[in-house]
């Protein structure tokens, strides 16, 4: 889950600034009255003014675009409505208290945001990262989660933002350091929540089960996320891409083929299996789809002569310490804390079959598994459009699905989340 959807709002003409328009305080947004909410952040790899808001409904943009429905002013946020007329939404109440903890030998940065008239008994949720390399502190999530009524711990992991240690997306070790920051939240949060767990989207659907059974935590909330291993992921993109193009069965059975060869090689660390990929690259090489089919990595690598593999492959591929044939389902069948998994309908990174059958067995088995599914929706529970070359473009987080994770993280998810439809559990 390396790959970004890409946003339409980074889109030509999401950026007239004039320099006289000051910057927002980041934080969160409130209208004085119903339990609507919007968050105003940064992203330091925009050009300036590089802000950018989140809806509570998913709307998203930047605070300077053109006829865009937020504008800074000197007390508050001046938010437009859909009849046309403007409202002041003043900035919530909310204490941020950077820390930092250790874990494993590195000290990672963290910020604990808190609603100040929060009550006692707020539930406390660690946002685990996706595969992200940017600073996290002051994410949007972490705000929006905090706009709704949650004590929130965000932190940089490690090698990014303000942390130490190496980037890494080695599954057990970001599961420790979560599990430390679960530890160093209750610990700054103590006395002040109720019950504790996390968030996880994207890669964090791997890492956040695994960092919930070395913690006794009391609930995992993942979204678009998958239960199936990293090999098994780069398989179901290509074959998706190839059903996507209309191919026939035997171009599925060539792509498990395929994917049998690179996991070969990746298994092996780039020690063995490189006569069989090679074997099949020359079988292939008139194949129409061996041209054009992606996935995470097995497109690339067959498109990558073996010499140049040989010599470059594992600093290419293998670089990044994963663990290529993770157990995930294992993990989860370990998993005793009640959990909810929301799905992308249409997630071309992260194709739901085979997560969404693991999740109805677990459900079957007894545990306590509440999985949604959103219509009409690509990673990151984007919305999107289609454009003339098949490539997606994204339009807005979908409806709904913000407002689902704050009140299931409460332990009250009721009612209709947009056009997201609850498949089994019962919202607790």
């Amino acid at each position: 889950m390396r790959r970004i959807l890409t946003a339409a709002l980074l889109s030509t003409g999401l950026f007239h600034a004039t320099a006289a328009m000051a910057d927002c305080p980041t934080g969160a947004y409130r209208p004085a009255s119903g339990n609507d909410a919007v968050v105003v952040y940064s992203i330091d790899s925009l050009p300036p003014p590089a802000q950018r808001y989140l809806f509570l409904d998913g709307r998203r943009g930047s605070t300077v675009e053109d006829d865009g429905p937020v504008r800074c002013t000197a007390d508050g946020l001046s938010v437009r409505g859909a009849d046309g007329r403007s409202t002041l939404w003043p900035r919530m109440a909310l204490r941020e208290t950077a820390t930092t903890f250790g874990s494993l030998g590195s000290r990672l940065a963290g910020n604990l945001i808190e609603p100040e008239d929060g009550a006692a008994d707020m539930p406390l949720v660690v946002m685990v990262h996706g595969s992200e390399r940017y600073s996290s502190t002051h994410s949007s999530y972490a705000y929006m989660m905090a706009a709704q009524g949650t004590r929130t711990f965000a932190y940089d992991k490690r090698g990014t933002g303000e942390s130490e240690g190496e980037y890494t997306q080695n599954f057990e070790l970001l599961a420790e350091d979560a599990a430390a920051a679960l530890d160093h939240a209750r610990a700054m949060a103590a006395g002040r929540f109720g019950r504790a767990g996390y968030f996880g989207g994207s890669q964090g659907g791997w890492v956040a089960p695994l960092a919930a059974t070395h913690s006794d935590a009391d609930f995992v909330a993942i979204g678009f996320g998958l239960v199936v291993s990293p090999i098994d992921e780069d398989r179901e993109q290509m074959i998706s891409e190839a059903r996507a193009a209309g191919y026939d069965a035997r171009t599925m059975a060539q792509i498990d083929r395929l994917s049998q060869a690179t996991a070969r090689l990746l298994d092996s660390h780039f020690s063995d299996g490189f006569e069989a990929l090679e074997a099949l690259r020359r079988e292939l090489a008139d194949a129409p789809w061996a041209a054009t089919i992606e996935g995470e990595h097995s497109g690339a690598m067959l498109r990558t002569s073996d010499a140049d593999l040989r010599r470059l492959g594992r600093a290419r591929f293998d670089n990044l310490e994963l663990i290529w044939d993770y157990d995930a389902q294992a993990v989860l069948e370990r998993l005793d804390a009640p959990l909810l998994w929301v799905l992308a309908e249409q997630d071309r990174e992260a194709p739901i079959e085979k997560t969404r059958g693991a999740l109805q067995a677990l459900a079957a088995a007894g545990k306590p598994v509440d999985v949604y599914l959103f219509p009409d929706t690509d990673h990151g529970m984007f919305e999107f459009r289609t454009l003339p070359d098949g490539e997606r473009q994204g339009t807005r987080i979908t409806d709904g699905y913000l407002r689902l994770l704050g009140d299931w993280i409460k332990g009250d998810a009721s009612g209709r989340y947009g056009r997201g439809t609850r498949l089994f559990g019962d919202g607790r």
